[in-house]
């Protein structure tokens, strides 16, 4: 099946993008060819007994700092962090808490400050993604891609807090579609600098930063759009024009997200990020980042929400009974602590892997984001149903936490977005082996050593069961990929509702993988208390069989479903529109056509 042209040339750019250089082994691109690799995820990490030490007084610090100078509920309501606030972070670390001493930062791991972003996002939703924005996508794009004279300028007082950077991506027409920019960047007839103009809107820290990571376009002789490039900008120059410095918001409103003009602003050369035409890269590689610690930030929002909903069903009588002996209740309480085990598994995994220096962690990043930012969704709206009408009012928490939960299915890319991601990592890699192995037309014939049995270590005999179930639902993602690839070729890439199931199963796949190493550790462990040990195994387990549960029903649905009465419906009442009576009309009959 061939593809339309806009669809092949988004595959070239995607190509050019996520496949250029040398290709990288990893979990998850052996998880599309149904193997399980055991080096990539064993052992589960810990930090070494002196790491564990000094993090732990650390983030006792940070704990003691949020509960007493960050009050949520004020943040919200005066839409404003206040300077106090940011100042106090900056004093103890946390705003250049991974950059290098030398440039004025901790110098700190990401695992480390992982553990600090869930305190932080667990507290405040708003502190938490201001804090993101400024280091994880703002400070980190200047580290990782600044020249010395760069980093010499800027990296100090942002590291200090006593400057904010922000990351100006998003325009009228270009959010998750990235490569959609159509902010301008003309070179000087000189050649010392570029004319910049454009408009950017939604950027955290945009109206208050001092230092912006700025995306525009500039020409390329290869590509008659030209391609995107990253530089670095200051409010003082000539043509940046604040024209909202906090928009208004559902959800985190404490945050400042401003909407930026540029109207022929000229930026010297040197203010260049990284290499010309490579700004998409800039951009997704401290997305990568981004990620991990938007993981962080709902497994804390998680656990807050998991504490309180316990809470209230140990105290809350109806019925002359505790809410915590219903099983209605029950079910919703071990649902949300499974869930959380699980994102908080995958997210260390992760920071793991981006200490260890492994160069590619997109996907894995990208699975994160969206289960982490879907389950706590739901697990916020159990602690409401939980609490009941009590949790409605606002002298609780719970409606401003399901405002701020509801944006991260949104930020940092929309999740149906990711999922495609997801799902097209894994068509372009099983693809590509199959072209290279079979002839045109007999794909199905494909021999064994291209989509081998996943093979799961068992590391503890209580584990058993639960490896040898992993493995056969690896194996049968493997084959699930390349049915669909049999089936569509190149047209696979434009069947949505298969790519969001499978990119589900393979998320859930790498989360259960995170857990099952994790559980591994646990169970030998012999310095952990049994009360303990028992406790986290349930919890843990109890993932694993959800996990397993859901892909069996996402896999039948690979084979039985209504997808094309659900497309041919939506095209019916897309063609259609309405009149002052809700009655239906076609479209070229529609009021005010």
């Amino acid at each position: 099946m061939a593809v339309s042209e806009d669809i092949q040339k988004q595959i070239d750019q995607a190509e050019e993008l996520f496949f250029s250089g040398e290709e990288k082994e990893g979990f998850v691109k052996d998880l599309y060819f149904g193997r399980f690799r055991e080096s990539s995820i064993f052992p589960y990490p810990e930090l070494s007994v002196e790491d564990k030490q000094a993090s732990d007084a650390f983030v006792e610090k940070v704990k003691e700092f949020c509960e007493s100078e960050i009050d949520p509920a004020k943040i919200d309501r005066d839409a404003e962090i206040p300077l106090p606030v940011i100042g106090g972070l900056g004093d103890l670390g946390v705003l250049g808490m991974t950059i290098k001493p030398l440039y004025g930062g901790a110098g700190k791991s990401q695992f480390n400050y992982c553990r600090v972003m869930e305190v932080i996002g667990g507290h405040c939703a708003s502190t938490g993604v201001f804090v993101n924005a400024h280091h994880s996508i703002g400070l980190r794009a200047l580290e990782l891609f600044g020249t010395q004279q760069q980093r010499e300028t800027w990296m100090k007082p942002l590291a200090a807090g006593e400057k904010l950077a922000a990351f100006a991506l998003t325009e009228p027409n270009a959010g998750s579609d990235a490569g959609n920019v159509r902010t301008t960047a003309e070179p000087t007839p000189d050649g010392e600098g570029f004319i910049i103009n454009g408009e950017k809107r939604w950027i955290t820290n945009g109206g208050i930063a001092d230092v912006l990571t700025l995306m525009a376009r500039t020409p390329d002789a290869a590509d008659p759009e030209g391609k995107i490039t990253a530089f670095l900008v200051t409010p003082d120059m000539e043509g940046f024009e604040v024209i909202e410095s906090a928009m208004e918001k559902v959800g985190i409103r404490g945050t400042q997200t401003g909407r930026m003009k540029f109207t022929d602003m000229y930026v010297p050369k040197e203010n260049i990020l990284g290499p010309q035409g490579k700004g998409l890269r800039v951009a997704l590689t401290v997305l990568d980042f981004g990620r991990t610690t938007f993981g962080a930030c709902c497994t804390g929002a998680a656990k807050f929400a998991l504490e309180r909903m316990v809470a209230r069903a140990r105290q809350r009588v109806q019925f002359g009974k505790t809410l915590g002996e219903f099983p209605m209740v029950k079910a919703k309480i071990a649902e949300a602590a499974a869930d959380t085990y699980a994102m908080e598994s995958a997210t260390y995994h992760t920071a793991a892997l981006i200490d260890s220096g492994a160069e590619d962690y997109m996907v894995e990043t990208a699975m994160i984001k969206v289960f982490a930012s879907d389950q706590l969704w739901r697990i916020v709206n159990d602690c409401l149903q939980v609490w009941g009408g009590k949790g409605f009012f606002t002298d609780q928490p719970f409606e401003r936490m399901m405002r701020d939960a509801r944006l991260n299915l949104i930020g940092e890319g929309a999740n149906d977005v990711m999922r495609a991601f997801i799902a097209a990592v894994g068509f372009r890699h099983v693809g590509r082996d199959l072209e290279s192995m079979l002839k045109p037309g007999n794909w199905l014939k494909v021999p064994g050593a291209v989509l081998a049995k996943a093979s799961v270590p068992v590391k503890h005999e209580h584990l058993r069961f639960h490896a040898r179930q992993l493995s056969a639902q690896i194996g049968k993602f493997g084959w699930a990929i390349k049915t669909l690839l049999a089936k569509y070729r190149e047209g696979a890439i434009e069947e949505q509702l298969p790519q969001m199931r499978l990119a589900d199963i393979a998320t859930e796949l790498f989360m259960a993988s995170c857990v099952y190493s994790r559980l591994s550790s646990v169970l030998n462990n012999g310095t952990i208390p049994e009360s303990v040990r028992n406790h986290e195994v349930k919890t843990g387990v109890l993932y694993l069989k959800l996990a397993r549960k859901r892909n069996e029903r996402r896999f039948e649905d690979l084979k039985v479903n209504f997808d094309e009465d659900l497309v041919d419906v939506a095209d019916s009442w897309l063609d259609c529109g309405f009149d002052q009576d809700w009655v239906v009309v076609p479209r070229n009959e529609e009021i005010g056509q």
